[in-house]
């Protein structure tokens, strides 16, 4: 299987070039290498390469900046995913494509399935639901991965962030009305790698994925608030003497972007149609800060 990986120096996709590497070559390739929000450059680089999948890995993912660069927003987010789309589906390749919880406003008050109307709260949740919809516009065997609060500790993340509050804090204010599925990259990742194995070893990867082509929730197993996630990092960063974390509410803490108050996604679709599922995000914690000592 031949994979053309974008977006590979960002936490995701530093663990999807290593999760993929196993399925054939994969082609790995990153801003400034690439410049996606060249259309012309982009449409060329996948020509060049002629994949049989392409994983779109890159995002604009900064949520309060997204509100004063709407434009370069919605150029990254929005219209290269549609030319990815309308040129993987001309030269017969797969696309994957992941969003977020955010094109939801959390009103819902339960776990949110792909059926649910999105209705996004910010300019990154709007970007990212109209790249979707210029996926979907664009037919083929295109794949879209929903996923929620994904971090590494490779990279600047709430987890990272979190430790590094509580090395220099004695007390932690964190919100507790924030709610939805802590994801560790790397098992994202390895869920992606599992899934395309099972495209690979179908003898027709791109007919198979096209069989199954659409809109999935992928996220880890469960989910928390911001503080009881902040409680269990530190707890396991700092079993000894770890700051007390206090709850708080999002209004302390005004940001540019308003953010959905409960985006949890239910995964279940996911699940039924391959037999995969992220693990429990404490388990997956647990490893992540494990294998970074």
């Amino acid at each position: 299987m031949k994979i053309l990986l974008l977006g590979n120096r960002g936490q995701l996709g530093w663990e999807l070039q290593r999760t993929l590497a196993c399925l054939g070559p994969v082609t790995a390739l990153d801003y400034p290498q690439i410049d996606l929000t060249d259309l012309e450059a982009a449409r060329a680089l996948l020509w060049d390469v002629h994949p049989q999948v392409v994983v779109n890995a890159t995002a604009y993912t900064d949520v309060d900046k997204a509100e004063s660069e709407r434009e370069v927003a919605f150029a990254l987010n929005a219209a290269t995913p549609r030319l990815l789309a309308e040129e993987a589906r001309r030269m017969g390749a797969a696309l994957l494509h992941y969003s977020t919880d955010y094109v939801f406003d959390g009103s819902k008050g339960a776990p949110y399935v792909e059926s649910d109307a999105p209705h996004p709260l910010n300019v990154y949740g709007e970007s990212k639901l109209a790249g979707e919809q210029a996926i979907q516009q664009a037919g083929g065997a295109a794949l879209i991965f929903r996923t929620a609060w994904v971090y590494s500790l490779r990279r600047p993340s709430f987890v990272t962030k979190t430790l590094s509050w509580a090395q220099n804090n004695s007390v932690l204010r964190i919100v507790d009305d924030q709610v939805s599925n802590p994801t560790w990259a790397r098992a994202l990742a390895e869920v992606t790698a599992q899934m395309l194995a099972q495209a690979a070893v179908s003898g027709d990867p791109v007919q198979w994925l096209a069989a199954r082509a659409g809109v999935y929730h992928l996220a880890g197993d469960g989910y928390a608030s911001r503080l009881a996630w902040a409680r269990e990092i530190v707890c396991l960063g700092m079993p000894e003497n770890h700051p007390q974390v206090v709850p708080a509410k999002s209004t302390d803490f005004p940001t540019p972007a308003q953010r959905p108050l409960f985006s949890a996604l239910d995964c279940s679709k996911f699940k039924a149609t391959f037999g995969l599922e992220l693990p429990p995000w404490q388990v997956a914690l647990t490893l992540a800060m494990e294998r970074s000592k």
